[in-house]
């Protein structure tokens, strides 16, 4: 099984998912939209929060970051009027310095996340999407700008004109997720952000031809008309979506096999009839490492189910 992941809710699942499978048989492809150089360094955030989570640095209250992580070094740059607007730990800047010198020593971003993933010790095949330079683009009515200005600097609040990901026309699936697909026939969609989380992987040139010839299972992060975190809501509106599991479903409508939505969603399931998948209803909510593994056997079985 492979699972397409970004932002903070796949990583929950994924947290589960570990207490039934072993690590050395889970493989990730992460989105790297999100990417951006700041203060000379390459950020993944996205990937980060993978590799934190497999070798147990996360941060499990905010679900970024490295657990009991300083400042020191964001505050001094702040202090002599840096423009770095993300908080960055010590801890985490130093992921990013071993990552950025990889890169700059000729490495392609899928060799530098093995190589961390090696010295992390983690067994888990953790895939950038990409090794192509992408970056998702928010065009508000002032300005084009980076999704991390948008969601960090600005706090999502600006009104959103149009969504893109530069770059996508002309990138490449990385080598390493190409293989893992080739030999995977079960894809699992996390509960993240469908349009900048998951929307990126998926929009890659050939990505939804080779879903459409997979199993794939999705869940929801929407429950009612609400995202569970993250302002899903603001750019599924945006592309024109309707901010509900059904509006995710449709995102997803051309190569989904099995839905899972919240046991509480007010959504009926005869609306999913004109998009073809089967529906599960269980508790989507992973406030817990119980319910986070409860909910990635219910997407196992779903597998085992087809």
């Amino acid at each position: 099984m492979i699972t397409l992941s970004g932002g903070t809710g796949t990583p929950k699942l994924l947290h589960g998912i570990e207490n039934i499978i072993p690590q050395k048989e889970i493989a990730v492809i992460v989105n790297t939209a999100e990417d951006l150089w700041v203060s000379g360094n390459l950020i993944t955030p996205d990937i980060d929060t993978i590799l934190y989570m497999f070798s147990n640095k996360i941060d499990l209250k905010k679900w970024w970051g490295i657990k009991d992580d300083s400042f020191n070094t964001h505050n001094q740059l702040k202090s002599i009027e840096s423009n770095e607007s993300m908080m960055i730990g010590d801890m985490d800047r130093a992921t990013h310095i071993i990552r950025s010198d990889f890169i700059r020593n000729g490495d392609s971003l899928t060799i530098a996340i093995q190589k961390l993933s090696a010295l992390f010790e983690i067994e888990a095949n953790v895939m950038p999407m990409s090794d192509d330079p992408l970056a998702t683009m928010i065009t508000t009515e002032q300005e084009e700008m980076h999704f991390q200005d948008f969601w960090i600097k600005y706090k999502g609040k600006p009104n959103i004109i149009n969504i893109s990901i530069k770059g996508i026309e002309n990138a490449s699936i990385s080598k390493n997720a190409i293989d893992a697909l080739k030999s995977n026939n079960n894809v699992l969609i996390g509960p993240s952000n469908p349009i900048t989380s998951i929307g990126p992987i998926i929009e890659l040139p050939k990505m939804r031809n080779i879903l459409k010839s997979k199993k794939v299972v999705a869940i929801s992060p929407i429950i009612g008309n609400k995202p569970i975190s993250g302002p899903a809501a603001k750019l599924m509106q945006a592309k024109g979506f309707e901010v509900s599991s059904i509006g995710v479903a449709e995102y997803y409508k051309d190569f989904l096999d099995v839905f899972i939505i919240d046991k509480k969603d007010t959504v009926k399931l005869s609306d999913f009839k004109n998009i073809g998948c089967e529906v599960i209803r269980a508790d989507t909510l992973m406030t817990n490492m119980e319910k986070s593994t409860c909910l990635a056997k219910i997407a196992i079985d779903a597998f085992k189910n087809m």
